[in-house]
């Protein structure tokens, strides 16, 4: 048996999830963190990566020990609490439970949900700062009927090509999106897809693309052709890191 624990960080601070040699990153500071409470090297093994500058509302991972002579003694309902003194503030673990050996935090996902949030106005807020993506314009200066049209095109089983970063080595590129949609209150525009499984920077460009349809650039109705071309150079921008957050994920 390992321990699965979920957890929830700003990633401002670090250069992503996974581990980089000494470069700071989550999965970093959560090896130091599971060494100090339990005494010993564990193997920290996380569902996905995550980019610089990405935050995660629920993240998962597994913790189990390097050297199999070694067990986790501290109760369960204590993990949390333990590890979270040896954490930096910026991360915290939500809670753990134990899974069966053969549980993959990666592999054994059978959905992710991840959101998208932006920030509408001229002037920034320093309070959000580096928490959302500042579009530096009034809410309605965007057609948000018409990125809501768009958005329902991404939903189903497609090839993602034209919305996957240049140079990726994925070859299977093909992706099922169960939910796609937007919502505004206030001055805070949020996208919020699922599917079971993303290409990189995939949400980050869909983002940029929903926003070109806002500003007029690209039609909803263009979408369907956008997808089918497996054109990258026919999508829109890729949106900054700071406004993705991987919300949940799903496991049998």
């Amino acid at each position: 048996m390992k321990i699965l624990l979920k957890i929830s960080y700003v990633g401002t601070a670090y250069c992503g999830y996974q581990l980089q040699g000494e470069k700071p990153t989550v999965a970093l500071m959560l090896n130091r963190a599971a060494k100090k409470v339990f005494g010993f090297e564990c193997n920290v093994t996380g569902c996905s990566r995550t980019d610089s500058g990405v935050h995660a509302l629920g993240y998962c991972l597994t913790v189990d020990p390097v050297d199999e002579k070694n067990e986790i003694t501290v109760p369960l309902d204590k993990i949390p609490l333990a590890m979270n003194t040896a954490l930096p503030r910026d991360i915290s673990v939500l809670c753990a439970t134990w899974v069966p050996d053969d549980f993959h935090p990666r592999y054994s996902v059978i959905k992710k949900e991840y959101i998208y949030r932006i920030r509408a106005g001229e002037i920034r807020d320093p309070f959000l700062d580096g928490r959302v993506m500042e579009l530096g314009r009034n809410i309605d200066t965007l057609s948000i009927e018409n990125m809501k049209k768009a958005q329902e095109h991404f939903i189903g089983r497609h090839d993602f090509s034209a919305f996957m970063a240049s140079g990726s080595s994925v070859k299977d590129t093909v992706r099922t999106v169960y939910d796609s949609e937007i919502t505004v209150k206030d001055n805070i525009i949020e996208y919020r897809i699922s599917a079971d499984g993303f290409l990189y920077n995939m949400v980050r460009i869909i983002v940029g693309t929903l926003l070109d349809v806002g500003k007029g650039k690209i039609k909803p109705e263009d979408l369907p052709d956008i997808i089918s071309s497996k054109d990258r150079s026919r999508a829109g921008q890729t949106a900054k890191a700071e406004g993705l957050y991987l919300n949940r994920v799903f496991y049998n």
